[in-house]
């Protein structure tokens, strides 16, 4: 093990640029919800990278964003928290639009860290875009690093540039033991990941005015003698509208997701499941303490 490289890479970027979606490519397998939604991402999970000489613990993080509410908070400080005490940090960014206010807070952050580690601007999206208005935009978001920023363009989905991510931030890692056992791929148990892919299914599924104001909660997870997982599940929301639309007509809506969901959990846990789902309102939960804890979201003081 003498020349063996281990590290913990912060991935870090507005809402909607692609970090869950780079993680998951990177491990090959899913271990993150994604959706077209921004916020998907509400919480610190880790993305493990085991090879031969190396592993590199990505922490994928929420989107940093102006908060309008404790749960936004939330995301922020866990976002923030991240960028401490790491290897190397990847500031991803949307190559297909200008820098946004929230790429420039970001860059503040790092600028302001007391220890900065090495960044690596990573500008995601390249196969939405051509090659000049790709080296455009990347001169705008040179700008906000310091000079020397190593920066590379790769795109998540189609693959491109992704080894040669990895082997930049192989090259930043510290020689040292690994930290987790090889087939280990997450530090998420598979109940809270159960709980990521049924609001997964639900935000793949519903209208604008739901998916920001819908929580998950598994209320019960087990492996009953037949084999097959019994999960029972509750989303929460803000309104009884909302409640109405995740049901749909005679409960068709509320069935798609738990049979999608049902779907992607089965492809993680490779065990066959029986979703049981249930809707109900909670008014202004994002801005309750006492419920984003049951949630999961502890806010840090």
């Amino acid at each position: 093990m003498a020349d063996f490289r281990s590290g913990f890479v912060t991935v870090i970027g507005r809402p909607n640029v692609g970090k869950s979606t780079l993680i998951n490519a990177l491990l090959g397998q899913k271990i993150a919800a994604v959706s077209p939604r921004p916020q998907t991402t509400r919480r610190r999970q880790l993305g493990i990278l085991t090879r031969p000489g190396v592993q590199l613990v990505f922490v994928d993080t929420p989107g940093i964003h102006q908060p309008r509410h404790r749960l936004g908070m939330f995301m922020n400080q866990e976002a923030e928290a991240s960028l401490e005490g790491v290897d190397a940090i990847v500031f991803l960014v949307d190559i297909t639009s200008d820098p946004t206010e929230d790429d420039v807070r970001i860059a503040d952050l790092l600028r302001n860290l007391r220890r900065r580690p090495s960044v690596v601007l990573a500008t995601n999206k390249l196969d939405l875009v051509s090659t000049p208005a790709a080296t455009e935009k990347l001169e705008k978001y040179r700008l906000l690093l310091p000079s020397g920023s190593e920066s590379i363009l790769i795109s998540a989905t189609r693959g491109d540039g992704l080894e040669g991510l990895v082997e930049l931030l192989t090259e930043r890692c510290p020689p040292g033991m690994p930290e987790y056992e090889e087939d280990q791929v997450t530090d998420l148990y598979e109940r809270e990941i159960a709980a990521d892919l049924v609001r997964e299914a639900a935000l793949l599924n519903l209208r604008d005015e739901v998916p920001h104001s819908l929580a998950v909660r598994v209320d019960e997870f087990k492996e009953r003698e037949n084999g097959i997982d019994y999960i029972r599940a509750t989303l929460l929301l803000e309104r009884e509208s909302q409640k109405a639309i995740v049901i749909g007509r005679g409960g068709k809506m509320l069935k798609q997701i738990g049979v999608e969901a049902r779907r992607e959990i089965e492809a993680m846990t490779g065990r066959r499941v029986f979703l049981e789902l249930r809707a109900k309102v909670e008014k202004g939960w994002r801005n309750k303490e006492s419920i984003l804890e049951q949630l999961g979201y502890k806010p840090r003081r």
